[in-house]
């Protein structure tokens, strides 16, 4: 295959499948960088219910919350609240523009430093904050930082994990980010009946996963990849050495690297024309556009970010709401060791259609129970406690079936599945249209669930029903296959074959005989 290189390449001597101290640090230490979007993402859905924050900057809202008039559905629609929100994410959009082009040239662990830094900047101007524009500003700094953190994390996981074991390394990602949310929750859960100032304090810890990700990346070498794409061949010599311990034979190895590397320095301009206008790429492009897709219409963002509105929207006080939230997030942190465990054994379709099945049995069951309880008025926000506990259970349930599916697999199946030459670009693509759907749906759901009620849920679980048919029939399996090998996958794949230029001879080769290629 012209894009893919699948067979091209002969297996790396080495110690491509060992599993040294140093990788181990490695990849954990840049998998923190989830903590960055997590913490962000569930601080700011706690902070949108604490009383503290409402009465400094949205006074209004929480007059909404007093009023036993109001509907249920409604309270939180405001159009600044929204602002503050979804201002995140759409910096995430505009950095991921620059962040494929600032990995490759700066490195994978300096964009991570870079990250760690603008982060640490936006929790300085979020602490100390005295309108809703210098709130807005912070978030935009923390939208950049999450924006490089999210795109070089995953490519420095896949470039150094060993094959058999790269979805398990790359699922740490997701496993950082819910704990960047489970240390926003508990920190929420300690300042929300703190008067006045409990809210400075939520943000300001912020500092705690700036310093991790910070401090990780300076002492952890740079991928041998990307020192050699940058000609720093000594350094990536070193580099791997470190990697793959001081016994092993790295020539190898580092001769397959190089080799890639010159291969990608003949693809290195025009990545987004292949991508878009050369048939053999039409896979890639369908999957680039597809899985973030895909995983932002899950209904992630109804049951993560918003998690604390819903139960308070279903009766509970603010300080349970947050409980609550804890509880889901130590849910999903269970749910991604199990699926640490089972993406290199069942693979990646497998997981991606059992979860996406308890989906849309979850959504349709509380879009059940908020449609008997609530109506399409929501005028009564007392549902009955059985009731109430239930929905906290789905919401469970829910994070369970995505916690072990689509949440850690997007970033394993955009890693991995891409050829060289157009990686970037295929990264860089999805970052800008997950962004983008994250963007709208942050702008638009406390506006749809005060319009479509429980429909909002049905909305939802429809998705997933067309995510689940699409994945069972276009999505290759890509489980142990090492990076260089992937273009093998699609060659074999029953409809995307007709694509491929020239069918690769050779079998898929086995994960424990190979090495990973670079990124």
């Amino acid at each position: 295959m012209t894009g893919g290189g699948a067979g091209a390449l002969p297996a790396a001597a080495g110690g491509g499948g060992a599993i040294t101290f140093t990788v181990v640090v490695s990849c954990l230490t840049a998998a923190s960088g989830g903590l960055l979007l997590g913490y962000d993402i569930s601080v700011t859905g706690g902070l949108m219910q604490m009383e503290s924050f409402l009465q400094a900057f949205f006074p209004e809202i929480l007059r909404n919350t007093k009023n036993t008039q109001q509907d249920a559905y409604c309270i939180f629609r405001n159009q600044k609240l929204t602002l503050f929100v979804s201002s995140l994410y759409l910096a995430g959009i505009l950095s991921f523009f620059v962040s494929g082009h600032l990995t490759r040239t700066v490195g994978r662990r300096n964009s991570m430093l870079i990250g760690g830094f603008l982060f640490l900047a936006g929790v300085v101007l979020n602490f100390t904050a005295v309108n809703i524009s210098m709130l807005v500003i912070g978030r935009i700094l923390l939208g950049f930082a999450v924006g490089f953190t999210s795109l070089s994390a995953p490519v420095y996981l896949a470039e150094i994990a060993p094959a058999r074991w790269r979805g398990a390394f790359t699922t740490c990602f997701h496993f950082f980010f819910i704990s960047g949310m489970f240390m926003a929750d508990m920190v929420n859960y300690g300042t929300n009946n703190i008067p006045r100032w409990g809210w400075r304090l939520s943000l300001g810890v912020g500092i705690v996963p700036a310093a991790v990700i910070i401090a990780g990346a300076a002492l952890i070498p740079d991928t041998p990849n990307s020192l050699v794409l940058r000609g720093r061949l000594d350094e990536a010599r070193a580099s791997l050495r470190r990697l793959r311990g001081g016994s092993a034979d790295i020539d190898a190895e580092l001769e397959g690297i190089a080799a890639a590397v010159e291969r990608d320095r003949r693809h290195a301009s025009g990545a987004f024309r292949r991508l878009f206008f050369r048939r053999e790429y039409r896979p890639h492009l369908a999957i680039a556009v597809a899985t973030p897709v895909f995983f932002d219409l899950t209904g992630v963002i109804v049951v993560s970010i918003f998690t604390p509105l819903l139960f308070y929207t279903v009766g509970f006080t603010n300080q349970k709401a947050i409980l609550g939230s804890i509880l889901t997030d130590v849910v999903s942190l269970a749910s991604i060791a199990v699926a640490g465990l089972a993406v290199d054994r069942v693979g990646r379709r497998r997981l991606l259609m059992l979860g996406g099945a308890v989906l849309v049995l979850s959504l349709a069951a509380m879009a059940w129970i908020f449609g008997a309880q609530l109506g399409t008025h929501g005028g009564n926000k007392d549902m009955p406690r059985g009731y109430a506990t239930a929905v906290v259970a789905l919401v469970c349930v829910y994070t369970a079936a995505f916690g072990a599916s689509w949440g850690p697999l997007k970033w394993v199946v955009t890693s991995e599945i891409f050829p060289l030459e157009v990686r970037p670009a295929a990264l860089g693509l999805g970052g800008a249209i997950s962004g983008v759907l994250v963007f709208v749906q942050s702008e638009s759901f406390l506006e749809m669930l005060c319009s479509f009620k429980y429909g909002a849920f049905l909305f939802y679980a429809g998705c997933v029903v067309v995510m689940v048919a699409c994945v069972a029939v276009f999505l290759p399996e890509t489980r142990g296959v090492p990076i260089e090998s992937m273009g093998a996958v699609w060659e074999k794949h029953w409809y995307w074959k007709r694509y491929v230029v020239t069918p690769s001879s050779a079998p898929v080769p086995e994960p424990a005989k190979q090495a990973d290629r670079p990124v």
